[in-house]
């Protein structure tokens, strides 16, 4: 992303964005409520369209592609959505298999891919269920089944542990980094949850005003002088508040 600018409105949400994933890292996007970080993240498969600046994905403006290009482009990125997003009148086995029938896989290798990928996110044997029938945890699972289910190059996980409780947001860490590790996908992971975020990431950026306030390291966000990081990441809002004024 360079330079992005989107609002809605009078509302500036991002005001000069610049960011970059590196091939084969986990890069986590973090910031207040309403910061701006789901739009970032759905200005990547333009899900919403900049104001101004340039997306790149592969090298290849996003702004620019025609239907068909968009639709390959989209193909290479797995999107998880932050409630999951399934379909309540199919099972999780019609769930998964969505992006494969849209690219017309054959019915017996799209079977083998469907149940490959809820292995991979260890939701075998639930492929008759309903998402009724699914605890939180497990739709988001299922939701990362199906965004893997064409393994894709990169992965957008937009809040991918909220309303989760510890253990389960462990395990959905888990999970992330088991991606990265065994289909050596590219991520990008917006959340609140700092705990989740030193554990999957290999950077963090921090989204704060519009523009991209910090990125680096666990580390190096650990060691930050920076009020506004500080404040934000130890929980401690009156600190940013004193620096903005």
């Amino acid at each position: 992303m360079q330079d992005v600018h989107k609002a809605f409105g009078s509302r500036v949400i991002l005001d000069g964005v610049t960011l970059s994933a590196r091939d084969g890292e986990t890069l986590a996007v973090i910031g207040y409520s309403g910061a701006g970080k789901s739009v970032l993240l759905k200005s990547i498969v333009r899900l919403l369209v900049p104001d101004r600046g340039v997306v790149h994905v592969d090298g290849q403006d996003v702004s620019q592609l025609e239907r068909d290009e968009l639709y390959d482009m989209r193909r290479r990125v797995g999107y998880v959505f932050q409630f999951a997003a399934l379909f309540d009148s199919m099972n999780v086995f019609d769930n998964v298999a969505m992006g494969l029938r849209r690219i017309r896989m054959p019915e017996a290798e799209l079977a083998e891919r469907v149940i490959e990928s809820l292995r991979l996110v260890e939701m075998n044997g639930f492929e008759d269920r309903l998402p009724a029938q699914l605890s939180g945890g497990q739709r988001k699972r299922v939701g990362l089944a199906r965004a893997i289910a064409t393994r894709p190059k990169y992965v957008l996980y937009d809040e991918p542990t909220t309303g989760l409780d510890p253990v389960t947001t462990a395990v959905i860490d888990g999970l992330i980094l088991k991606m990265s590790r065994e289909l050596g996908v590219t991520s990008v992971v917006v959340t609140h949850d700092m705990k989740s975020a030193y554990r999957v990431a290999d950077r963090i950026a921090m989204l704060y005003q519009g523009g991209i306030r910090f990125i680096g390291t666990p580390e190096e966000i650990q060691r930050s002088e920076d009020p506004v990081v500080h404040g934000f990441i130890e929980g401690l809002p009156e600190l940013a508040q004193e620096a903005a004024a």
